[in-house]
């Protein structure tokens, strides 16, 4: 794979930080984090080794879906301050190397925001057609296929006039109709306005649903849309993005890339292999992930998958067969009250792996080695938990764990006032906080930021060739990524038991080395290109391919 003539196409090798900045700092003693204590924390970021901020819905809201019910695309939610202070961020954040992204919620709308209102005052408003309507009822026993159990049908009546209005998501969240112009050119006016202000690019929310032709429209490609954001999007901005989240099989997002073209979304986040990885982790050993890597469609040098643990939503494994889905509910989230939507569990890693931090030490080693971009989501470079006393989604939504204090140092306001309460057991902030991580080399914090040093100069890792590299134990996975600037495989155990491994790089000229990134060692290969290596139980190398007279700096 050619790095060097298209090195300019930065997410190719970025790392990528969620969070949501109500939950990330307070500064002036609300309860809410505010976007001034988010600035402050830009070099926290920068030091971890963030060069890519996503940021969830700041926008204002009733915020009955956790932000996702915008009521005004142009806006900040006053609670979390102003324009200014966002374009603080935006200014910091690239004095630092850090590139912003927000998220892009154009599926629907909250139903208080002023296009619904107008719409819901008359029939003939402009607005009207802003939405997707109905004269004649839904048929009866519909389901709500995001939210099951706590939404129903996905068809509302509006009693002033009798029709019924669609949201695939809540009843609060009315579905815009793409199929009109002035929509489409409501999404572009949207994505200036924030391009404007300095973001690079958008985290796209729900595109399968955005895509989605309403009720007797006729569209005959509906995902020329896309590909119109994408076109408006590079003449505004050569550097900007569009990361999509679209889980489906692999043969179908496809189409999300555009094809062989790659002209709509230039990144999505790689379902199918999060979720095999995490029956891998309970099998303890790697064949489902490498089943679901190795069938992973070939893809144009301009896109990208972006691999994840853990997002802010449940995690979802709803693409394993209920045998497997089973499998892993049993083992990672035994209690029904950790399970959600019959399809996702609602807890952060390490409480899923039982504290274990030679597991979860794997499991990130192996995140930041999977070919793509590595995303994390706020806390997992501490090992935050979740709090299993709050329902649903949001026992994962608890506030940044500063320090030891009050409220783990991320507000002075009363417990009350805060967002959600952090976690009060073994994940509690006196036991896990940024603070006490700072003074601790040995610590998740350090050697998060040591994965992310070490993949920033491995640009093998985003853009090589993946391949499985046959050795004879099951429980252990070896694989190279192969660009032009060099080699790096990656050795991971997922077993209890330490095991020896013996493996070739036959294709290898006399002489070769490997060299170990995260600690130091010196292999040289024996003959044949054979390497014979020592991996403790949940054990990980990195190892960069030192060729003869290669003199590149491991």
């Amino acid at each position: 794979m050619k790095i060097t003539d298209t090195s300019d196409l930065w997410w190719k090798t970025a790392v990528v930080y969620c969070l949501d900045v109500e939950t990330f700092l307070d500064t002036n003693g609300d309860g809410v984090g505010d976007l001034r204590g988010l600035a402050q924390r830009i070099d926290y970021l920068a030091q971890l080794g963030v060069t890519c901020l996503w940021l969830m819905p700041f926008y204002p809201t009733p915020d009955r879906d956790d932000g996702y019910d915008v009521s005004d695309f142009y806006g900040i939610d006053p609670r979390l301050g102003d324009h200014g202070d966002f374009v603080e961020v935006i200014r910091t954040a690239r004095d630092r190397g850090i590139r912003v992204i927000v998220d892009l919620v154009i599926n629907h709308t909250s139903d208080r925001h002023p296009w619904f209102l107008a719409a819901k005052r008359s029939v003939s408003s402009p607005y009207r057609d802003y939405y997707v309507w109905r004269d004649d009822a839904p048929p009866k026993g519909q389901q709500n296929a995001v939210f099951p159990g706590q939404a129903d049908g996905i068809w509302t009546k509006d009693e002033a006039s009798g029709q019924w209005y669609q949201h695939s998501f809540y009843e609060h969240q009315p579905d815009l109709n793409i199929a009109n112009p002035a929509v489409r050119d409501e999404i572009a006016k949207v994505i200036g306005f924030w391009l404007q202000l300095g973001v690079s690019g958008f985290r796209v929310d729900a595109v399968p649903f955005l895509l989605e032709v309403p009720r007797g429209a006729e569209i005959p490609d509906p995902h020329e849309l896309l590909r119109d954001i994408r076109r408006f999007l590079q003449r505004r901005s050569s550097e900007a993005i569009l990361l999509g989240e679209v889980n489906l099989p692999y043969a179908e997002q496809v189409d999300y890339f555009g094809g062989t073209d790659g002209d709509e979304l230039t990144m999505q986040f790689d379902f199918v292999a999060m979720q095999a990885l995490y029956l891998s982790l309970v099998r303890r050993e790697p064949g489902p992930l490498v089943e679901a890597l190795t069938a992973r469609p070939v893809l144009g040098p301009e896109v990208q998958w972006a691999n994840f643990l853990r997002n802010h939503d449940e995690l979802t494994l709803d693409k394993l067969d209920d045998a497997e889905r089973q499998e892993v509910f049993d083992a990672l989230a035994p209690d029904e009250r950790q399970r959600v939507f019959g399809r996702g569990i609602t807890r952060r890693l390490p409480p899923m792996l039982d504290g274990d931090p030679r597991r979860i030490r794997m499991a990130y080693s192996l995140l930041f080695t999977l070919p793509g971009t590595p995303v994390l989501f706020y806390g997992e470079e501490i090992g935050m938990g979740e709090n299993a006393e709050i329902e649903a989604r949001e026992a994962v939504r608890t506030p940044m764990q500063w320090s030891s204090g009050r409220n783990g140092g991320f507000s002075d306001a009363a417990p009350s006032r805060l967002p959600a309460r952090p976690p009060a057991d073994g994940y509690a902030p006196e036991h896990v906080n940024v603070a006490d991580q700072l003074d601790d080399r040995g610590s998740m914090l350090h050697f998060i930021r040591e994965l992310a040093s070490r993949y920033r100069v491995s640009p093998e890792l985003g853009w090589g060739e993946f391949a499985v590299i046959e050795q004879p134990v099951d429980a252990v996975l070896v694989h190279s990524l192969t660009a032009d600037v060099g080699r790096l495989v990656a050795v991971h155990n997922f077993a209890e038991v330490p095991a020896t491994v013996t493996f070739r790089l036959a294709e290898e000229p006399e002489g070769t080395d490997l060299v170990g990134l995260l600690e130091s060692e010196r292999l040289t290969l024996g003959a044949k290109g054979e390497v014979v290596l020592e991996v403790p139980a949940y054990g990980y190398r990195w190892l960069r391919v030192a060729r003869p007279g290669d003199g590149r700096i491991a």
